[in-house]
C-alpha cells in the first residue's frame, strides 16, 4: 500500500511539474504551434547588408593608392584610399576564433584562377566527383582518384599559411577554414584595385 501510494504521489508530482514547464515556456517563448511547419535554415540565417560602391570614387582608387580593412566582429571588407570607403562589402571569415588572423599584412600573391592546395575534392579519371569536400591533412585519395583543389578565384594570398581573399559562399556568419571569402561580383573588383604589396589590415 505505501509503494501506491508513492507511486501515486509521484505521478502527481510529474504532472504538474510538466504543466509548470510548458507555462513558463509559453510565457518566455510564446505557445507552440505543434502543426506549424519547420522552418528553413535560410530563414533563420541573419542576412548580411548588401554591398555598397561609390561610384564616385572609382576613377580615384588604383592598386597605387589603396589600402583593405577587413573587421572580423562586422563580417565586412572595406576597399579604401585614405579615409574615403570605395567598396564596403559583406564577408564570410574563419568559423573559428583564429582561423582569420588579425593585424597588417600585405598583398604577396594574386592569382585568378587559384585552386586549394588542402581543400577540395578526389575525382576519378573522367573528372566524377568521388569524395566532396574533403582535406588533404587528414583524408586519402581513393584507388584510382586524384586531388582536385577547390576554386578560389580572384585569390589574394596574405599569410604563408594560404590566408587570403577570393570569391567564396557568403551564408550570413563566420564559415570559412580562416580565407576571407567574398561575394562574386566585388571579388573582381578588389582584385583589379590591389596590387602585391598593397597593405591589408584585419581587425577583431
Amino acid at each position: 500500500m505505501r509503494n501506491v501510494r508513492l507511486l501515486s504521489t509521484l505521478a502527481a508530482s510529474l504532472f504538474v511539474f510538466g504543466c509548470f514547464e510548458q507555462t513558463a515556456s509559453a510565457q518566455l517563448w510564446g505557445a507552440r504551434n505543434p502543426n506549424a511547419p519547420m522552418r528553413k535554415a535560410s530563414e533563420m540565417i541573419r542576412r548580411q547588408p548588401a554591398p555598397k560602391i561609390d561610384k564616385d570614387l572609382e576613377a580615384v582608387v588604383t592598386p597605387g593608392n589603396s589600402r583593405v580593412v577587413i573587421s572580423l566582429s562586422r563580417q565586412r571588407v572595406y576597399l579604401m584610399t585614405g579615409d574615403q570607403i570605395y567598396i564596403d562589402s559583406p564577408v564570410s571569415t574563419g568559423k573559428r576564433a583564429g582561423m582569420t588572423p588579425t593585424g597588417s599584412f600585405s598583398v604577396t600573391e594574386k592569382d585568378l584562377n587559384h585552386r586549394s592546395s588542402i581543400y577540395g575534392n578526389f575525382i576519378d579519371r573522367s573528372g566524377r566527383v568521388v569524395r566532396s569536400g574533403i582535406s588533404t591533412k587528414v583524408d586519402s585519395a581513393p584507388s584510382g582518384t586524384r586531388y582536385e583543389g577547390a576554386p578560389m578565384k580572384y585569390f589574394c594570398r596574405l599569410t604563408n599559411s594560404g590566408v587570403g581573399m577570393h570569391i567564396g559562399i557568403l551564408p550570413g556568419y563566420p564559415a570559412s577554414h580562416g580565407c576571407i571569402r567574398l561575394p562574386a561580383e566585388i571579388a573582381p573588383l578588389i582584385y583589379a584595385k590591389v596590387r602585391i604589396g598593397t597593405r591589408v589590415v584585419i581587425e577583431s
